[in-house]
């Protein structure tokens, strides 16, 4: 059984493997064959994987042919795929919406390939979850980067030349990127606000010492479904929540915004008019820049200074801690790769009826085979329970980060 751990693009800093985990895979009876340089940006030098087993080949096409297994941060390109065995598994964070000439090259290149972003949100498969893994650091690593952005101290101080006023902070969305910048900002010394359109987000938000801004009614208290969902808001109450957001947003230092839809262009939650409002020197970091961004004037990679002096800071790779994010996201790798080998044989022993291979494989003997994308396969639940913050077009199937 051959694993090949393969380098992605330029700009993406993250690999697949650590040296921690090519051991493990090693002990599952795997040969593991690791791409020069693929850890080379995450801190990983190409002599750490051979100290820990691996054998370093020195391009794609190497590591990749007569490999079982690819391993990738990103969706194997066409260089992967052109050396790829019939039959092999790719597992990586494949981005399927609206890549459906992605998924058909990884079909038609015999390619059984599974999406990480979709394992099920279930106990058994927590260890594997890469969206909390990596979301958790995205929502640290957006208020370091705002914090950096900003002209000022974020914690109040008192000094004998007079006081300096805490940083206002708000959160929009309480997924677990945004729970884990509510928590960074409150760290550093900020006066933390947040807000979601789920009741349950307002003790979650408040168990971490900010306060929480939404329009309370009735219609709020009943806004989350029995698995946790929110419910379609009415266009009152959307307008309502809008004007809340547009006045507090206006009074903030820094706004963090993580709002996601899966396979449509992110949702606008900060317009023109709101970052007009804000004061010269103000920060509006967009986690969701690479889906179009939740804020209007954002830009991939950027950090645009509008007229009025307001900074929005677009990082389209939010996992930019490349280290620690490898490390998680290598451990979420092995822990879904342990369960498709048989330790016994050591050797491949997928059980396609398992829920968690039914709920992340797209691709499987030349065809596209997750419903979700066109196939026949029956997924199980896609994100976790959590909707976007208040002020986006339609709540019904957003999530936060």
């Amino acid at each position: 059984m051959r694993l090949a751990v393969l380098s992605d693009a330029p700009g993406e800093t993250r690999v697949a493997a650590t040296p921690e985990t090519v051991k493990k895979f090693a002990a599952l009876g795997a040969t593991v064959i690791v791409q020069a340089g693929a850890g080379q940006a995450a801190g990983f030098p190409d002599a750490d994987y051979a100290a820990a087993g691996a054998e370093i080949v020195p391009d794609a096409g190497a590591a990749a042919r007569d490999a079982d297994i690819l391993l990738k941060v990103r969706r194997p390109g066409a260089e992967d795929l052109a050396t790829a065995k019939r039959g092999a598994l790719a597992v990586a964070i494949m981005d399927p919406y609206g890549n459906e000439a992605a998924l058909g090259a990884m079909a038609s290149a015999g390619v059984s390939g599974f999406a990480m972003e979709l394992m099920p949100r279930i106990t058994r498969a927590q260890v594997m979850d890469v969206l909390s893994s990596q979301a958790n650091l995205a929502g640290y690593r957006a208020v370091v980067d705002a914090a950096a952005e900003y002209g000022r101290a974020m914690p109040m101080m008192m000094t004998a030349a007079g006081t300096v006023p805490a940083a206002r902070v708000f959160v929009m969305g309480a997924g677990v990127a945004g729970l884990q910048a509510i928590a960074t900002a409150r760290r550093l010394g900020a006066v933390v606000t947040a807000t979601d359109v789920r009741p349950a987000a307002k003790e979650q938000v408040e168990s971490l010492g900010a306060k929480f801004v939404a329009v309370e009614d009735e219609e709020f208290k009943q806004a989350e479904t029995a698995g946790g969902y929110a419910k379609e808001m009415s266009a009152e109450y959307r307008r309502k929540q809008a004007e809340l957001v547009a006045s507090h947003i206006a009074k903030q230092d820094i706004v963090v915004t993580t709002a996601l839809i899966p396979g449509r262009p992110a949702p606008k939650l900060v317009t023109a008019a709101m970052v007009a409002a804000m004061r010269p020197g103000s920060v509006v970091v967009d986690l969701a820049v690479e889906r179009g961004g939740n804020v209007a004037g954002v830009k991939a990679d950027e950090v645009v200074t509008t007229p009025n002096g307001v900074k929005l800071v677009g990082s389209s790779n939010v996992s930019r801690l490349a280290a620690t994010s490898s490390s998680l996201y290598a451990r979420n790798l092995y822990a879904f790769v342990e369960t498709l080998i048989d330790k016994a044989s050591k050797s491949l022993a997928v059980q396609w009826d398992d829920e968690l291979v039914q709920a992340t494989l797209l691709t499987r003997d030349g065809a596209v085979v997750h419903k979700l994308f066109g196939g026949g396969a029956a997924p199980a639940a896609v994100v976790a329970p959590a909707a976007p913050a208040a002020g986006a077009p339609s709540t019904a199937d957003a999530v936060t980060l």
